[in-house]
């Protein structure tokens, strides 16, 4: 009798973990298809909603934070803040000092905010180096390289900013003087004078990216801290044992398994490397290197000498040897050393390098200046306005992936505590 009683208990108690089980997995289901529906296009008021109630929190608890631990930052922030709103009110000779620091604020302000932009997201950024900063250094370059001159802004803060164009950009050659570097084979301009008067933009965009590189790292250190994976890792785990046919993302994921195979390397020079490169993987770096304990002055040092100093400079050479007359100089002896060789092309080449030498001057010749009394024809759909259309819609894109992220975030916040509550009333009921 006892013994059969014992088996009631026995299939009794099985039969009720496997009703828990089986309760927890359609709950987790339904929350995932939740979470796959829950998107700009297909739930915009549910999206928008959560989206608003996650930044609500997010401030919360950040005024809450520097109430409680911030206090010494607190004061001095609002004794800055009280400095600079006595200083912009009353009239004196101190106003132009103050409109320049200003100028100077909104500069740093700009092209950081920029590189975090182009940073930030998991890979989702908005890419503001094709967009922006490389623009700028070869409008800059070309200028210089037409008028001779490299003192052709009016202040380091004359650059491409929000609904501003640099005051450079439209003046004739003639108002800035005569060349001050000329030669008899045209090459003008070094790259040497050319790099110090493109670099503090260059490096504030660097220092973006890195800061724009520290969520994933916190996200990542906050899930150790709290015994959990993040949501990146876990997606990796899922993502490695299935095949989605496609060539590329097998690739990613396979560079992405290398990476957690030796994530026991992950060391300063380690991440210096992998933040020196063009690298659409280091957002995992910032992960691993926060699930695996990295101190944070480690990975952000790192971090900020590989991309403000080292990545920045060798993009920004780039791309001022691509705009400079110097590099295409050398191209051409080269290729034409090389073309010499060859039989036959040695009575072509005088005409086609004249030929080339006039498309380059013509490309690097400046315009003449327009007299205000002629009117000139301007076509409806220019350059300018197809590319800031395709900048006005990579910008709304960015902003939907951010709203949606962050509302699925939110709501997955949501889910977790449904099924701890979940499984408390199951425990208890079982019980």
């Amino acid at each position: 009798m006892g013994t059969g009683e014992g088996k009631h208990v026995s299939s009794s108690s099985v039969s009720a973990h496997q009703y828990f089980d089986i309760s927890i997995l359609g709950l987790r289901m339904k929350h995932q298809q939740e979470l796959e529906s829950l998107t700009l296009t297909t739930q915009p008021f549910k999206t928008l909603k959560y989206f608003i109630l996650a930044v609500i929190l997010y401030v919360k608890r950040s005024v809450l934070y520097i109430l409680a631990k911030g206090g010494w930052l607190m004061l001095l922030s609002t004794l800055v803040m009280a400095i600079g709103l006595l200083l912009m009110t009353f009239d004196g000779p101190h106003e132009k000092h103050v409109q320049e620091l200003l100028q100077y604020f909104r500069f740093g302000l700009w092209w950081m905010a920029l590189g975090v932009a182009s940073s930030i997201g998991l890979g989702s950024g908005l890419h503001t180096f094709v967009l922006y900063l490389g623009p700028h250094i070869a409008l800059f370059t070309i200028k210089a390289m037409q008028c001779g001159r490299i003192d052709i802004k009016s202040a380091p803060y004359d650059t491409i900013q929000l609904k501003r164009v640099p005051s450079w950009l439209d003046k004739d050659c003639s108002e800035f003087g005569p060349p001050m570097f000329t030669s008899s084979d045209g090459s003008r301009v070094p790259l040497s004078s050319i790099l110090p008067q493109v670099q503090v933009e260059a490096i504030l965009w660097g220092i973006g990216t890195a800061l724009g590189e520290l969520p994933p790292y916190f996200l990542s250190r906050a899930a150790l801290l709290s015994g959990s994976k993040v949501d990146a890792m876990e997606e990796l785990n899922v993502g490695s044992s299935e095949d989605n046919g496609s060539i590329i993302a097998s690739h990613l994921i396979q560079i992405k398994r290398w990476l957690i195979s030796h994530s026991q390397h992950l060391n300063f020079l380690t991440i210096l490397v992998l933040a020196s490169v063009p690298n659409p993987l280091f957002d995992l770096a910032g992960i691993m290197c926060g699930q695996f304990g990295i101190a944070f002055w480690k990975f952000f040092l790192a971090t900020l000498i590989g991309k403000a100093i080292i990545k920045t400079h060798i993009q920004t050479v780039f791309i001022i040897s691509v705009c400079n007359n110097q590099l295409l100089h050398w191209i051409e002896n080269e290729l034409v050393w090389v073309l010499s060789f060859i039989p036959g092309f040695a009575s072509v080449l005088p005409n086609l390098i004249a030929k080339l030498h006039a498309v380059r001057d013509k490309y690097l010749a400046t315009q003449p200046a327009v007299p205000s009394n002629i009117k000139v024809k301007k076509w409806d759909l220019s350059f300018a306005s197809v590319w800031n259309t395709v900048v006005w819609l990579m910008l709304m894109n960015f902003f939907m992936k951010i709203v949606t992220a962050t509302a699925q975030r939110y709501l997955k916040k949501q889910q977790e505590k449904e099924i701890i509550e979940v499984r408390n009333k199951l425990s208890t009921s079982t019980d």
